[in-house]
């Protein structure tokens, strides 16, 4: 676990834990699902994915530079992310960084693996095609944060809603989880590839995790929502 707990991440532990009752309800009377996925598996996922969203995998290392203006940002970004920044600075005390890469458990590897479940059990076109614009709307709109990572909008998965309900609206909550889901991932790894490691750099990149991780979860959430609707 790299961060630790300010205000910010607990206000979203809280406001994704209140959501989880009424949730909770609808998959209790059988309310909610996406595709193949039930209520109650839907419900241990949803549940899974917020408690592991702390645990990080590491996978491999790059070297990125070390930006001479973050020491000066680093306690603006602690305070904003929740990032032991300065303590990273002094760890490393070259002029780059050699970066760790890791997959968050909660935000990368659970939802990629629930999105190749799905894919396999319930193949849709219209997934894939939404997930495509998902894809480069994460490209153009997420940034590389020096001393933090990939931040990818939280709202990012709410593009594909109107997508899924004009091109499969009976389908709506496997392309919304798919393509939302498949976007994020997808785009913050060509984000990781393309950015320029001569200009920024971090300890750690976090795919999945500080930086991604609610707009993953929102988009769960809301796929999960709209087949109640449907």
């Amino acid at each position: 676990m790299r961060g630790y707990l300010n205000k910010s991440d607990i206000r979203m532990y809280v406001i994704f834990g209140l959501l989880l009752l009424p949730i909770a309800s609808l998959c209790y009377h059988m309310n909610l699902f996406i595709g193949t996925i039930s209520s109650l598996p839907l419900f241990i996922l949803l549940l899974i994915m917020l408690a592991t969203s702390r645990i990080e995998i590491p996978i491999t290392q790059i070297r990125t530079k070390k930006p001479e203006h973050l020491s000066r940002d680093a306690l603006a970004l602690e305070d904003i992310y929740g990032v032991p920044v300065l303590n990273e600075l002094v760890v490393e005390k070259r002029q780059a960084f050699d970066t760790t890469v890791t997959l968050n458990l909660g935000g990368f590897i659970i939802p990629a693996l629930t999105l190749l479940y799905l894919l396999i059990t319930q193949p849709d076109t219209s997934a894939l095609q939404v997930m495509l614009i998902i894809i480069v709307a994460v490209s153009l709109l997420a940034e590389m944060v020096s001393g933090i990572g990939i931040v990818v909008p939280d709202y990012i998965g709410l593009i594909s809603i109107p997508f899924a309900l004009i091109l499969s609206p009976q389908n709506a909550a496997v392309v919304i989880f798919v393509s939302s889901v498949g976007g994020i991932l997808i785009g913050s790894c060509t984000t990781l590839i393309t950015f320029d490691r001569e200009k920024k750099g971090s300890a750690y990149i976090n795919l999945g995790g500080i930086g991604g991780f609610k707009a993953i979860y929102v988009s769960t959430i809301v796929a999960s929502l709209i087949s109640y609707f449907i």
